[in-house]
Order: structure tokens, then sequence, then C-alpha cells
């Protein structure tokens, strides 16, 4: 049977946003998997705020929540794996639940990291949005026509 976990943080997300307050949740960092700024975890927790108008978009998935959000004016990219939240409530009064951590099995992990080896990508033809600099020539990345990536010297 898989993780209820999907669905009470799904649910406490949506209960907590209908009534007007602000979503946290607190993440153990330990948990393989997650993928939040390291620098602002203390004694191996993060705790997130994961409201809609706090992070750029929210994607509460089948195995994460990924988001991005600002830490220090650089934004960064994190994926939450559920097993890794300890709990998500109202910031105001505190209003949520408490959830047990739950670490992947070594086969578990196995598993994912064999499938995402061999799955194609679901979103093909996405260029890649690294940009280089040399000197005073910088090359970006730039759309083509036909979904690949070009580079474009700007002077």
């Amino acid at each position: 049977m898989s993780s209820n976990k999907p669905y009470l943080v799904g649910a406490f997300y949506d209960w907590i946003s209908d009534n007007d307050l602000t979503p946290y949740i607190a993440v153990d960092v330990s948990v393989h998997g997650v993928l939040v700024p390291m620098a602002y975890a203390k004694d191996g927790q993060i705790v997130l705020n994961i409201a809609a108008s706090a992070v750029g978009s929210i994607a509460l998935g089948e195995h994460a929540i990924e988001f991005s959000a600002r830490f220090g004016g650089k934004l960064e990219h994190m994926t939450v794996p559920y097993g890794a939240i300890a709990a998500i409530y109202a910031k105001e009064n505190g209003a949520g639940t408490s959830l047990p951590i739950e670490h992947p099995s070594d086969a578990d992990i196995a598993i994912e990291d064999r499938s995402t080896a061999i799955k194609p990508q679901s979103k093909p033809n996405k260029p890649s949005l690294t940009s280089v600099s040399s000197g005073d020539k910088t090359s970006e990345v730039k759309k083509s026509g036909k979904g690949k990536a070009s580079l474009k010297v700007i002077k």
C-alpha cells in the first residue's frame, strides 16, 4: 500500500490556504532526496514557507513537493520528498499536524536512481538554462523554432 502522506500534506495545504493562513512545513534534511539550501538548516531541520505567495510556483507531486523560493536574494529550486516532512502547520496559529519521517530503503533508492536514469525526460526539447561568460562577451541560451538550444553572442 502506498503512503498516505502526499494526500495528508495536500489536504492540510489546501485547508490552511483556504483559510487565508500561511502553510509551513518542517523538513528533516537527512532524508534521501531532500534538496534545500543547507546553510539555512538548523539541527537537521529546516522550516519552509510554502504559501503560493511566497514561492515562484509549487507542485505537490506524487512523491515530492517541488518549488522555487529566494534565500538571501538567490533563487533556489527545492525538492522535498513527502517522507521528509515532519509537520505541516499554519504559521499564524499552529493548526496542522505532525507526521512520521519516512526514510526510503536502499532498494527504493536504487530503483529510483535506475528509473530516473532510463526514464525519458517528461519535457523534451527544453533548452538548458546555462550562460557562459568570457571577458566582455556573454553568450546566453536562446530558444530556436525547433526547440533546440542555440547561442547568441551579445556585445
